[in-house]
């Protein structure tokens, strides 16, 4: 959890946020998609995060990409915006969050692939005809239109 949603939710408690992050789409030269499984839902994701006071969004995606796989971005591209109930989390703890998420893509990075963070237990590659049928539940809720992108790889 980030410096300010912990901030935030001493005044708020688990009540509804609303904030703003990124979704990351990582693509290799098999035009394969990293996932992450997540310790929290215990369901496949893909990377990202809340973005932090004073961040760009294109910031917040090399970041978090960072922070939860070791790779360093080499460049980004904003793909989407998702938000609305699609985007609504609650996580097993009870806090409820509505994310502004931008997806972004990412096709040059380097680094060694390993878990940095507490919020994973694998990260794996996969075809995109061939994702987990375990998906996070706001990703099973955004999959036909992240699917998009996927196809047009």
């Amino acid at each position: 959890m980030s410096d300010y949603i912990r901030f935030l939710r001493n005044y708020v408690g688990s009540r509804a946020l609303l904030t703003v992050g990124s979704w990351i789409l990582v693509i290799n030269d098999k035009n394969e998609v990293l996932m992450q499984f997540r310790s929290d839902f215990h369901a496949w994701d893909f990377p990202g995060g809340t973005m932090e006071i004073n961040e760009t969004i294109e910031e917040s995606a090399i970041r978090e990409l960072k922070e939860e796989t070791n790779l360093e971005a080499e460049t980004i591209q904003i793909l989407d915006v998702f938000s609305g109930e699609d985007i609504y989390r609650k996580y097993p703890n009870g806090d409820e969050l509505y994310v502004i998420s931008v997806l972004c893509e990412v096709r040059k990075f380097h680094g060694d692939l390993h878990i940095n963070d507490g919020e994973s237990t694998q990260l794996k590659w996969f075809k995109f005809d061939e994702l987990p049928e375990n998906l996070a539940p706001v990703t099973q809720r955004c999959i036909e239109r992240i699917r998009k992108y996927l196809v047009e790889l």
